[in-house]
């Protein structure tokens, strides 16, 4: 068994995932706070009941669950992509730019915090782990 068919482990993955493309889209509407035009991008948030329901399918897929009654619950995988959405809060500047460098470093900011939240979460999980398996 692989440490990505675990759902809990799965999910963080692709929050990590998630959070770190995040953080490269909130650094390029930081490093364009000054080009005519430009309007900051972020990405659509994560949906948790689609996420769940992703890794619940991926862990009924690795331990070939079936549904052999009517009456089971079916589950799907619909893992999708990151969805890149324009963020338009802030008016334009004269020359169109609409980057508000406040607004850009406290969602930097708060993706970090998140980012260490889900990596200690990560390796908290891995320690029990090892501590079931006994090393």
């Amino acid at each position: 068994m692989q440490v990505d068919d675990i759902p809990l482990m799965s999910m963080l993955k692709n929050q990590m995932s998630w959070l770190s493309k995040r953080q490269e889209l909130l650094a390029t509407n930081v490093a364009s706070a000054d080009l005519p035009g430009y309007t900051p991008r972020d990405l659509k948030a994560m949906d948790f009941e689609q996420t769940l329901r992703s890794s619940t399918a991926q862990l009924n897929a690795a331990s070939s669950l079936t549904t052999t009654d009517p009456r089971h619950i079916a589950v799907t995988s619909t893992h999708a992509g990151f969805e890149e959405r324009e963020n338009r809060d802030v008016e334009a500047s004269p020359n169109g730019n609409s980057v508000s460098l406040e607004q850009e470093m406290i969602k930097v900011a708060d993706t970090q915090s998140k980012y260490q939240a889900a990596t200690n979460i990560y390796a908290k999980a891995i320690g029990m782990m090892k501590t079931a398996i006994g090393h």
